[in-house]
């Protein structure tokens, strides 16, 4: 079925944070009858694949949504007017100093479509050289090198995280682990 068959009566944006903004849209389904749809909305983020030698770049940090210390690729939202590439050299910079000579878009798509607006891209670097740390006043983190070979296992360690284990699984399918 199109979207032409599922006509929005009503968008409403309820609340509005600094993160994100959350609401609903009065969508008249196939059969006649309205539903509201509720959804949050998020800017785009990047989650980068850093390759250095026969090694991942991971960040280790603690995660006060779950209460969790985390390893974790290095992610971070695309500021406005940036590609995704760009996004993920930006970002690997900040959060450990290495900067990468080449970066490479392996995908792009829409996250968990039943609730969120929020699209998420996986940029796979290579090539690192030197930068500068630069971290957030919100980021307080470590860098680890993760052999190429155990990045994977040690994803799915808990708590595993969703944008971690996708852009390694895209990494490995493309040949890069």
């Amino acid at each position: 079925m199109t979207g032409e068959k599922w006509p929005v009566k009503k968008s409403e944006t309820e609340y509005v944070t600094g993160w994100y903004d959350g609401g609903y849209d009065l969508v008249e389904q196939p059969d006649g009858t309205t539903k509201r749809y509720y959804w949050a909305e998020l800017p785009p983020a990047v989650i980068v694949v850093a390759i250095e030698g026969d090694s991942v770049l991971f960040v280790e940090q603690y995660r006060p949504t779950i209460r969790k210390q985390c390893l974790e690729l290095v992610a971070g939202i695309v500021d406005d007017g940036e590609d995704y590439c760009t996004a993920a050299s930006r970002e690997l910079e900040e959060e450990t100093g290495r900067v990468p000579e080449k970066t490479e878009r392996l995908e792009t798509f829409d996250v968990a479509t039943g609730v969120l607006r929020h699209e998420r891209g996986i940029v796979l670097a290579s090539d690192l050289g030197e930068g500068v740390q630069d971290l957030d006043s919100n980021e307080f983190l470590s860098v680890k090198r993760v052999p190429k070979t155990d990045a994977i296992d040690l994803a799915r360690g808990a708590p595993a995280n969703d944008a971690t284990l996708e852009g390694l699984l895209l990494a490995e399918h493309d040949g890069y682990l």
